[in-house]
């Protein structure tokens, strides 16, 4: 299981955290199978990972686990950045737009 389970605005979502001191991002086969079979069944889950030389943060998608496990930080973050506040504002669009293909736009 991911590192942090959180709330947002009533939506749930899992979070994985991670470092690297260059391009390649350790990530087990049970890391990258739960976040697989996670996101096959409408579940949200992201691996965010610090990149430690220069502090920046990535925000992955749990469903790329195995993309970013085989070709690093280089294959296309949701988000990069060094603030955590345009971070979660980051998650918080996706997380909206995510749950909103999901369970279907009410009109809000």
């Amino acid at each position: 299981m991911p590192d942090v389970y959180a709330i947002h605005d009533g939506l749930p979502l899992w979070l994985e955290l991670n470092t690297t001191n260059s391009n390649s991002v350790r990530l087990s086969p049970t890391q990258i199978s739960w976040h697989t079979a996670h996101s096959h069944v409408g579940g949200l889950s992201f691996i965010l990972v610090k990149h430690l030389g220069s502090g920046t943060l990535f925000l992955f998608a749990g469903h790329r686990a195995r993309l970013l496990a085989s070709e690093g930080i280089g294959s296309g973050s949701d988000f990069e950045g060094s603030g955590f506040g345009d971070l979660f504002g980051a998650i918080s669009g996706i997380v909206r737009g995510h749950y909103r293909e999901v369970i279907g736009d009410s009109g809000q």
